[in-house]
């Protein structure tokens, strides 16, 4: 991993959750709640700027970032404290952290990408790369017939039976042609050569955008539910260490992928922060539901015992995972 893909990595992670904190600060401010510091990253303050009631800070450690209000955690006779707020608004507050990721995701997944003839990646290997075709070139040609879109690429591939094909392409001002032989590794998927297209934003529908978001979410559900259930291996989760990688990996491909992982990302923020586990924003709102139902509020000491413990079983359940993204990845060496 480059130092530079690290950093973006870095920036994924806080971007995903400012998103998120940004949330609980809009209507927080909208409900004339107090909040005392909006924070980017964690750790020990770098740069800071008082504005108002407000501390507007940046810290040192690039992962995250937190949205202090008076009153969320203890008991406050402050008139603006998030405790002596209507129950409509605290809701509000704890809920809109998970809606700006989820709407975060349909923005992205609401870009219209499509695939262009020119090469994104050649894998090693595979016939395109030991024919000598590189990222960058754009197919013109295929055996004499124009190519205007991947698609013609791909059906021209796919119809060869492995017979060679003679492929023009552009090369920064000068056209090549260049003889690959296409190979068929699985049946089902047809002829290859081991190219990947670049892609392009080429418009903008929040229909898909939401449909996309919506079955994403359920895909993430789902998955859960087998992992709660013991039908899915806890191998297939992954904690930060795993999404540095996973994030590396699409940032090599192309800043699209990146982008479409993003969504994922803070898509799945969005429906972890919804679980009802204490420590969460959906233990949190857990608590309020049930102040709802009783009419009056749990104790805040109760509460913020309740919230300790939950992030304490949080916080060792990332030190496991992590660990197991250390071996998974092999990255235990490194130490070594």
């Amino acid at each position: 991993m480059t130092f530079g893909n690290f950093i973006l990595a870095m920036l994924v992670f806080v971007a995903i959750v400012v998103v998120h904190e940004f949330g609980h600060f809009i209507i927080a401010k909208l409900s004339g709640i107090r909040v005392e510091e909006f924070a980017i990253g964690m750790g020990p303050k770098i740069l800071g700027r008082q504005k108002g009631e407000t501390l507007y800070s940046l810290r040192a450690i690039p992962l995250g970032g937190f949205c202090k209000l008076t009153g969320e955690d203890e008991a406050s006779l402050d008139a603006k404290a998030f405790n002596n707020k209507p129950l409509i608004a605290r809701m509000g507050v704890i809920f809109f952290g998970p809606l700006m990721n989820f709407l975060l995701a349909i923005l992205i997944f609401s870009l219209v990408v499509t695939q262009t003839p020119v090469i994104n990646e050649v894998i090693a290997g595979k016939p395109a790369y030991n024919a000598g075709l590189i990222k960058g070139d754009r197919i013109v040609e295929i055996n004499g017939k124009k190519i205007e879109n991947w698609d013609n690429i791909k059906k021209n591939i796919s119809e060869s039976n492995g017979i060679p094909l003679n492929i023009t392409i552009q090369r920064k001002s000068q056209e090549k042609s260049i003889v690959v032989t296409p190979v068929i590794e699985n049946e089902a998927e047809g002829a290859i050569i081991g190219i990947t297209p670049s892609l392009k934003i080429s418009g903008l529908s929040i229909k898909e955008g939401f449909a996309t978001a919506i079955e994403v979410s359920r895909s993430m559900l789902e998955f859960l539910l087998k992992l709660f259930t013991g039908k899915a291996s806890s191998d297939e989760v992954s904690g930060p260490v795993g999404i540095i990688i996973f994030i590396n990996e699409a940032a090599k491909v192309g800043f699209l992928y990146l982008l479409n992982l993003t969504a994922f990302l803070s898509l799945n923020l969005c429906i972890i922060n919804l679980l009802p586990i204490p420590a969460l924003d959906g233990g949190r709102l857990m608590f309020l539901f049930i102040e709802m139902i009783r009419r009056k509020p749990i104790e805040a000491e109760k509460e913020g015992f309740i919230n300790f413990i939950g992030f304490v079983a949080l916080m060792i359940l990332a030190v496991v995972i992590a660990y197991k993204d250390l071996i998974k990845f092999n990255l235990l060496n490194f130490f070594r």
